[in-house]
């Protein structure tokens, strides 16, 4: 059997671009791409999406020309994986700059040209660097004879990278999440420590790298995502945003990356990241799939993928399109900093203007009352005795695993609520916060009553308190409503249900069951709105609420 990555890797530059655009060979970095990491390889396909948005953009602010037909642009991957921006890049800096016939000497001496002077990239690991080297050059060595840039200085091209070790303070390193445990390893091995993050100026980094005159035009590519932080794969956090920032210092002409799009609402130290994207009013476009495997099929990265197009010169708002399974909705123009987080959809700021008029006050919104991570200081996995033998004071333990027992003194968190009836939710959204297969979301699952002299683990998350059953109830009722589930989505960064997750919802008072109907009637909201609501947000069947660890 034929073994296509070989024979992909193999072909001229010529050849490649040939057979794909006749489809006649199948492209190996969409197999590349196909495969699930941290470091997610980007298929040809989405990298010529962001590259038409770039096109787009220049050609918008060079009356009508076009940038590949530009021979003195630059391009720079900071972090290249497989290379699938540089050799997309280059095929289109080729066509743009003459395309001359293929097989000729003209063609050669134009693609050794752009290779040398237009395109460039950092590699991430030395497997990475080799991979984008033989998609870019069609050779490993990219001044050896089978090269398609042979004018090149070195045998890396421009495509450089060099291991690069980790800077510790204690068990940390200065630069990055990584700890001394989990990266500190021998010379052989990969570091993970990626160049453009571990230095205090990325300018003089590219000097050094590139040369003292090099400037970028443009920088474009699909930085890592996260790194181990504990060591032995006890937590991860995220890497991507540093990338991001580390690029803007370079003050390229346009940036354009992929990034998970957790940023947007949530996401571990990411609050400062959100803040400084919000604010920045040269963010010219966002293209944001709530799905990834819509954008990286068969990769799941949960809240999405995005991509974005920051313009130096540029300010004003941003156009914003959203794909949800399919549909793609029509770019909006938005300012960014309407509110704390990035509402995903355009079509849902009318609404939320209604529901907050005055502008968002979230100490007026349900998160106020919502629990913190362990509403009594109980992990997911505690679970209690098993009876109350010798238990002082026993209180009724509820989790996953069912329900146990545990003194009344082991409560360290909201003890004040054990006699109070609860309403709770389960921390865990449906389908992991995911739209379903009609692009609809359920938001909440397992909406309970738990009963006074029940406590929960982290698992479920205490809503609210009441001193009657009546009014738990009714918030069972109102967390169930679309309105209020839809409000939830909007804030949904992951698969956990937080506090943060609530901040849109308003704290009404429990005094009646606030039906859909009485909520729509309240704020105002129009037939075409509740239409999207709905076409957004399944029903759920709203009984009344079974008590203790019963679901809803």
């Amino acid at each position: 059997m034929t073994d296509t990555t070989t024979v992909g890797m193999s072909l001229s530059f010529g050849e490649m671009l040939r057979r794909d655009r006749q489809n006649r060979a199948p492209d190996v970095l969409n197999t590349i791409a196909s495969l699930s990491s941290d470091e997610v390889f980007t298929p040809p396909e989405f990298a010529n999406k962001m590259l038409d948005t770039l096109e787009e953009a220049w050609a918008d602010d060079h009356k009508g020309a076009s940038i590949w037909a530009d021979p003195d642009v630059t391009f720079l991957d900071p972090a290249t994986k497989s290379g699938v921006f540089l050799r997309e890049i280059t095929k289109r800096l080729v066509e743009g700059q003459g395309n001359p016939p293929e097989g000729s000497d003209k063609r050669k001496a134009l693609v050794d040209r752009v290779l040398t002077k237009q395109v460039f990239a950092i590699g991430m690991t030395t497997l990475t660097a080799l991979i984008a080297r033989r998609s870019v050059y069609c050779s490993k060595d990219a001044t050896g004879k089978h090269s398609v840039a042979p004018s090149s200085a070195s045998p890396d091209g421009n495509i450089w990278f060099q291991r690069t070790a980790h800077t510790w303070v204690g068990d940390r390193c200065v630069y990055c999440p990584a700890s001394k445990e989990g990266y500190e390893r021998g010379d052989q091995a990969e570091t993970y420590a990626y160049a453009l993050l571990h230095h205090t100026d990325p300018k003089s980094l590219i000097v050094r790298l590139f040369g003292e005159n090099m400037h970028f035009d443009v920088i474009v590519g699909n930085p890592p995502y996260q790194l181990d932080d504990g060591g032995a794969g006890k937590s991860a956090a995220p890497i991507y945003h540093r990338f991001v920032q580390a690029a803007k210092a370079l003050q390229p002409q346009y940036l354009t990356m992929v990034t998970p799009s957790r940023w947007m609402a949530g996401g571990k130290g990411l609050d400062e990241f959100r803040a400084e994207m919000l604010a920045d009013d040269r963010i010219r476009s966002i293209t944001d799939f709530i799905d990834s495997d819509e954008a990286f099929p068969g990769v799941d990265i949960a809240g999405g993928v995005s991509y974005f197009l920051w313009s130096r010169d540029f300010h004003g708002r941003c156009s914003v399109t959203t794909i949800v399974r399919g549909r793609k909705t029509r770019p909006t123009e938005r300012r960014l900093n309407e509110f704390d987080v990035f509402v995903r959809h355009s079509d849902a700021i009318s609404i939320l203007h209604k529901v907050w008029p005055g502008g968002h006050d979230p100490l007026k919104s349900l998160s106020v009352k919502v629990s913190g991570r362990k509403a009594f200081g109980f992990a997911t996995t505690d679970r209690g005795a098993p009876t109350t033998e010798g238990i002082n004071t026993p209180v009724t333990l509820m989790s996953s695993g069912g329900d146990g027992y545990i003194p009344r003194a082991s409560v360290t968190s909201n003890a004040e609520w054990i006699d109070k009836w609860k309403a709770t939710v389960s921390r865990a959204a449906p389908a992991g916060g995911r739209p379903d297969r009609d692009g609809r979301y359920y938001g909440l699952s397992s909406i309970r009553v738990v009963r006074p002299g029940y406590v929960t683990t982290e698992a479920y998350p205490v809503v609210s308190a009441f001193d009657t059953e009546l009014e738990a109830e009714r918030m069972c009722a109102y967390l169930k409503s679309r309105f209020v589930r839809f409000l939830l989505s909007l804030r949904a960064a992951n698969q956990s249900v937080t506090r943060s997750t609530f901040a849109f919802v308003p704290d009404l008072p429990m005094d009646r069951v606030w039906t859909d109907e009485e909520l729509y009637a309240k704020y105002d909201v129009s037939l075409d709105e509740q239409a999207y609501i709905e076409s957004l947000v399944r029903p759920m069947v709203v009984d009344s609420a079974s008590t203790q660890s019963g679901e809803v």
